[in-house]
């Protein structure tokens, strides 16, 4: 190799006994088992957190039913959904905001910052201050207002079709206005209800059961394995609309179809736990920095955005003494750090 050429990737290709090939990153797949294997022992070390502590032998032995009763209770009752929660939670936001990131072309290319989050906002507001809603009934708003945002963004970027750019300029004043009617919608609400939706709107995994992990499994089994199986197509975007047109690529049908699918996953995680901010952001950025590999990552994106989210939890209920912190809180503190950072090197590349 000559002096400053950059190595090659390590990639191999898999054959299988009927003809079939498949090229393997061979980086790309070490960092996601790397990847798994951290969310899979975040996952383990905050369900044996918390005021009746548990070795994670103690907790492995649960799961798979050989636990005291207190603690299957303990772990299945009151733990385990709030940890899958925010596994399934993590791993929608990380593909999704991959998806949003290579479609617009952009690292701020985020439901964070494209509107989609304050959309979700807006409609579990209004299911709070106007019907005075159940937890039921603010998820199913924050489902509506997330999905409706979503397609108004969507109408008002088509101009023969969904162009990066114009969708990002949209979307950011789609957020300032629905951020504006949020301000409003506050000032409509009671104490009691004024309280509460600032309490979702911070984000949190705090008191979640499995009424909230089995409807987000449902979403993230749907649509998840829906988008992988465009990341090939999605890759291909990324060299322009017309070299991916010539490559045999539908363009518009792959663009709508991932963006539906991310709009999807974001409005049901967000129904979850609430707005957690710059989970979507971040994920698919560190993901990408880790694999070195070029494309959208979608896979290393989704178990990053799960790893960190599930850690960040960890890291809030157990940093800060008695006065544990909604997980919201702290990805927004390291998350707007990452923002500062990213802006930085973006201006210092040129790029903006």
């Amino acid at each position: 190799m000559t002096a400053g050429a950059r190595p090659t990737r390590c990639v191999r290709a898999l054959r299988t006994g009927s003809g079939l090939s498949v090229r393997l990153d061979v980086r790309a797949a070490l960092a996601g088992l790397l990847l798994l294997a951290v969310a899979l022992a975040a996952a383990v070390a905050l369900v044996g957190s918390g005021d009746y502590p548990m070795t994670p032998s103690e907790v492995l032995s649960t799961l798979t039913g050989g636990g005291t009763t207190g603690q299957e209770f303990i772990v299945q009752e009151l733990r385990l959904p709030r940890v899958l929660v925010g596994l399934l939670v993590g791993a929608a936001f990380g593909i999704a905001g991959a998806v949003f990131q290579t479609v617009s072309r952009n690292p701020l290319g985020s439901p964070d910052m494209l509107g989609f989050a304050q959309g979700s906002s807006v409609g579990a507001l209004v299911a709070i201050v106007y019907f005075h809603s159940g937890p039921y009934g603010v998820a199913a708003g924050s489902v509506v207002g997330g999905v409706a945002t979503g397609l108004a963004i969507f109408l008002l970027a088509w101009k023969r079709g969904v162009h990066g750019y114009r969708f990002v300029l949209v979307g950011i004043g789609a957020a300032a206005m629905l951020y504006a009617i949020v301000l409003y919608l506050l000032t409509k609400a009671t104490i009691h209800e004024a309280t509460r939706a600032t309490t979702w709107m911070t984000g949190s995994l705090n008191g979640r059961d499995w009424d909230q992990v089995w409807p987000l499994a449902a979403v993230c089994a749907v649509l998840i394995p829906l988008v992988l199986g465009h990341g090939r197509p999605l890759r291909m975007l990324e060299m322009g609309d017309d070299a991916a047109s010539a490559l045999g690529v539908r363009v518009e049908r792959v663009r709508i179809t991932v963006l539906l699918a991310a709009v999807v996953l974001v409005a049901a995680g967000t129904a979850a736990a609430g707005p957690i901010s710059f989970v979507a952001l971040t994920a698919p950025q560190l993901a990408r920095r880790l694999t070195r590999s070029p494309g959208p990552n979608l896979l290393p994106a989704a178990l990053m955005g799960a790893a960190l989210l599930v850690a960040a939890d960890f890291a809030a209920q157990r940093l800060f003494g008695a006065d544990q912190l909604p997980v919201g809180v702290l990805t927004g503190i390291l998350g707007g750090g990452y923002l500062v950072w990213l802006l930085f090197t973006e201006r210092k590349a040129g790029r903006v």
